[in-house]
Formats: structure tokens, sequence, C-alpha cells
């Protein structure tokens, strides 16, 4: 098949940004009208720096514009797909290369949460999700199989740390796999999912402007699960992806295992702030029983403030003299 064809460069969207503390990962963008907050930024590396975030200009790193993965290009580094499946149904292989400044294929990275590479495909409905860790060969190809479920349109995102750049990127690009397919409805907005006999409890609020916890509670047959295993570093990551526009937050929870502090469940708890009203899809990898399970969840951010937190809001604005 023709990969340029299946390319697209999706539009620019709301800016959004990551940014975290004290191990925190956050779902982070631009605040509600009128508001310019400085913050600390956490990269995937795990670097900090400070910016500025205003309703105009704000970012996954803090320096760009650019909502994270709307991009096949930035900083020089580009996602260049060599391969994509075109049969719905089949394990396939995807295969791409992420090429420098220079043109020529990077070869190295830096790992991030134990992996080199992590790789999402979700359809542009945002159905049949994957997380994957394709394995790179000599020449800077990285390859993973894959089988996606029912034909349509796809975006892959590929998230990594390029050893000269110093600081995580994520890149995305459009898929399409030949066939007729009825784009699903966006699932309605719940406070759980289920997931092989696993059931995901969702506690806290996306409020645009504001930085909430998202507590989400692991239980099995009733009994909370109070031996989740670490994965790729933690007991718990989470994607996020806007509706419409699928702009990409990779996040993790406070603590770590092993730390001394974080418990192995049954809570798992995210520092989380979304740019806008709107509908968020979230999607909760963890591993329990040796197996890594993926809980998902429909989220909206409706805007509401409390009349306690527009008090603390205004006690916390900066003051003319």
């Amino acid at each position: 098949m023709n990969v340029p064809t299946k390319l697209g460069l999706y539009g620019l969207g709301l800016a959004v940004a990551f940014a975290g503390a004290m191990g925190a990962g956050g779902l982070v963008g631009p605040l509600l009208p009128d508001t310019t907050e400085a913050s600390e930024h956490t990269g995937h590396d795990g670097t900090t720096g400070t910016g500025t975030t205003t309703d105009e200009e704000t970012s996954m790193n803090g320096a760009h514009s650019t909502p994270s993965g709307l991009q096949i290009s930035q900083d020089g580094y580009t996602l260049t797909p060599v391969r994509t499946p075109d049969r719905a149904g089949e394990e396939e292989t995807l295969s791409f290369r992420i090429l420098g400044p220079d043109g020529e294929p990077v070869t190295g990275f830096e790992e991030s949460h134990d992996k080199r590479m992590h790789l999402i495909v979700v359809g542009r409905d945002m159905s049949g999700y994957r997380h994957v860790h394709p394995e790179m060969a000599e020449d800077g190809t990285w390859s993973v199989p894959l089988e996606v479920d029912t034909p349509g349109a796809y975006r892959m995102f590929a998230d990594f740390v390029p050893q000269e750049h110093g600081s995580g990127l994520t890149l995305g690009a459009d898929l399409t796999v030949p066939g007729d397919h009825e784009p699903q409805d966006l699932p309605a907005a719940e406070r759980t999912a289920e997931v092989d006999g696993y059931t995901v409890t969702l506690d806290g609020d996306l409020v645009p402007g504001r930085t909430n916890p998202l507590t989400l509670t692991v239980t099995r047959d009733g009994e909370k699960v109070t031996d989740l295993e670490p994965y790729l570093g933690a007991y718990g990551h989470l994607v996020a992806l806007r509706a419409g526009d699928l702009a990409y937050l990779h996040v993790h929870p406070e603590g770590e295992p092993g730390d001394g502090v974080t418990e192995p469940g049954p809570e798992i708890t995210f520092q989380a702030m979304v740019p806008s009203v709107g509908d968020y899809r979230l999607f909760l990898d963890f591993k329990h029983g040796g197996e890594v399970r993926t809980a998902e969840f429909t989220v909206t951010a409706d805007g509401t403030v409390t009349a306690e937190e527009h008090t603390d809001q205004e006690s916390h604005a900066p003051h003319s003299h």
C-alpha cells in the first residue's frame, strides 16, 4: 500500500500541556480566559523547566503552541511510517522510523519508563486502543506486530526521548486500513469500567483550568486489589485523548513502586488538568496476575466551578498596584 496516502497531519486544536510536580503526572492545558500561570513542567525524561502558560500559548513541554501528538514533525524530528497494516482482523507488521534534524534515521534513544519507544495506536473514533513497544533494527527502523479489529481511520503516536534532544517527544500520524467502516459513537461518561472481571472506579472530575486529582480504584469480585504489579516502572499508566482532535497526553501516577510510600493498590492517583470543556477518553493500563489490562473511561469536563473553588481562585489572582 502506498504509505503516503495513509498519512494525514491533523489540524491545530486547543493547546494542551503536560506538567507535573513531585513525581505526579498531569493533564495540563491553557487556563480559563484571561488567566496566566507560571508552572514547572516535567518531561517524559524527568527533566524540568519553568515556563509560562497562557490561553494563547501552551504545550506539552511549555515551549510550543501545538498540542502533543498532533504533529508529524517537531524540533527537527519526523515520524516516517514505513509499513502499515492494510487488513483488519489479521496480525501484520507496523514499522516506522524517526528521522533526525539531519534527515537520517535516529538510532540513539533514552529509556523512558523502562522502554525506548512507546507506541499508541487507536481509532479516530477512539476505539481499538493499543499500547505496544516496538523493537528497533540497526538501521533505526522500529517494528511491531499489530492487529487492528476493524477497517477505518487510525492514529498512531510515537512517544520517545532522542538521546541528542534530551527531552521527550510525541509525534503522530494518521493511518488508514481499507474496508467498510462505521465509526462508533463515543461511549457515555461512566464512573466504572469492567475489564476481564476487574472493576475500575473513577473518582474525581476534570475541570478546565484547575488541577484536580483523579483516583482509580481496582477491585475484583468485590474485593480490593492490593497487589498490583509494577508495569513499566509504575502501578498504572494513563493515556488521555481529547475528543475531536485526539490531542495526546501520557501521564503517570503519584509515587512509584519501591519508594517506601506508594501502595500497590487498590488506588492509583493522578493529577489532572484539561484545557477546555468537552469529552476526553481515558485509558488506564494496570498489571495484575502477570497480565496487563486496560480500563477505558469517557470523562466530560463541563467547566463547573464551585463557589469555594471560585473564592480560592480569586484569592490567588494577581492584584493591580
